[in-house]
C-alpha cells in the first residue's frame, strides 16, 4: 500500500467555544436539580486553552478573540493570566500565544491517577498489532463530549489521525451508539443531542434508534461509513457502576475492517472491554 497522508478521525464540534456553559472535559453531567453558577472567566479561559490546543501555530490576541467571540481586551487579560500560571507561553517578538508546559504537567497528573489510562494501553497495543487498526481508549466526559485518553497506532503508513486529549461530540459514530445504549441517559435528551450530530451519510432517527437497540443486544457498535465516508468505527463499552464510563474503539478504512470482519473485531473489543470493566471495579 502506498504511503498516504493521515486523515482526521472526526471533524471538530461546530460550536463557538466561548459561548457554552455546559460541562466540559472531565466533568460529569450535573444533577437535574443542581444549580450551576456560571463563571464566565473560567469558561473563556478553558475555551482559549482548547483553541490553542487545536491550532497548528501560535495565535495572536485578535485571532483568538475573533474565533471565540470575545472582546479583545478581555481576551488579552485572560491570556496574560494564563501566561502567569504557565499554562500558555507568549512570544514578545511575534505577539502570539501557545500552550505551555504547565498544561502537560496537569495532564500527566490526571493520567497518572486515572486507572483506565493505566490499564487500557496493553489492550490497545494488542488490537493494533493484531489487526493493523488504530485503537483508542475514550473517556465519556459527559453526554456532550468524549475524550481520547489513550491510543495505539498501526505501523503501516495509512493511519487515521487522532491524538490523546482530542474531544469529540459524545453521540458520534459507533461510540455514540454505545453511549445511548449503555450510558443510562434519558431518550429525550439523547434525541435532542443526536439531531445536532453531522454525518456524511446520516441515518434517520428511527434507523439510529434501531442501531442503538442492536448495540445493546450485541454488546458493541459498528459504524460502517455513516459518520465519515470510507471509515469504519467499532466500539465496545467499558462499564463502571452499571454505566458506560469509557470505551474501546477500533477504526480503519472500511475495506480493511470488512476483511477483518465486523463481528470478529466487535466481539474481541467487547471481550477486552469486559475485562477492563472488571478491573476498574476493583481499582
Amino acid at each position: 500500500m502506498r504511503s498516504q497522508k493521515a486523515k482526521p478521525v472526526f471533524p471538530p464540534p461546530a460550536r463557538r467555544e466561548g459561548a457554552s456553559a455546559r460541562p466540559g472535559v472531565g466533568e460529569s453531567a450535573p444533577a437535574r436539580d443542581a444549580v450551576i453558577r456560571q463563571v464566565p472567566a473560567v469558561a473563556r479561559a478553558a475555551a482559549i486553552l482548547r483553541l490553542l490546543s487545536r491550532s497548528q501555530d501560535p495565535l495572536g490576541v485578535h485571532p483568538v478573540a475573533r474565533s471565540l467571540g470575545l472582546v479583545p481586551s478581555t481576551c488579552l487579560h485572560i491570556l496574560r493570566a494564563l501566561a502567569a500560571e504557565e499554562l500558555v507561553s507568549f512570544d514578545p517578538e511575534t505577539k502570539r500565544y501557545a500552550l505551555a508546559s504547565g498544561v502537560v504537567s496537569l495532564a500527566r497528573g490526571m493520567l497518572r491517577r486515572d486507572p483506565f489510562s493505566n490499564l487500557v494501553q496493553p489492550a490497545l497495543d494488542r488490537l493494533s498489532d493484531r489487526h493493523g487498526v488504530t485503537a483508542i481508549g475514550i473517556e465519556v466526559a459527559s453526554l456532550e463530549h468524549i475524550v481520547v485518553v489513550a491510543i495505539s497506532r498501526p505501523s503501516h503508513a495509512l493511519r487515521l489521525q487522532t491524538d490523546v486529549g482530542s474531544r469529540y461530540p459524545a453521540l458520534v459514530s459507533a461510540s455514540g451508539r454505545c453511549i445511548a445504549a449503555f450510558g443510562g441517559h434519558a431518550w429525550s435528551e439523547i434525541d435532542r443531542r443526536f439531531r445536532a450530530v453531522r454525518w456524511d451519510n446520516p441515518p434517520t432517527l428511527a434507523e439510529w434508534r434501531a442501531d442503538v437497540e442492536a448495540t445493546r443486544l450485541a454488546g458493541y457498535a459498528v459504524d460502517d461509513g455513516r459518520y465519515i465516508a470510507g471509515v469504519t468505527v467499532v466500539t465496545a463499552p467499558v462499564m463502571r457502576r452499571g454505566r458506560m464510563s469509557h470505551g474501546l474503539v477500533g477504526l480503519g478504512v472500511s475495506e480493511q475492517l470488512r476483511r477483518i470482519g465486523h463481528v470478529a473485531l466487535g466481539e474481541e473489543l467487547a471481550s477486552e472491554a469486559a475485562a477492563l470493566s472488571r478491573r476498574l471495579e476493583d481499582a
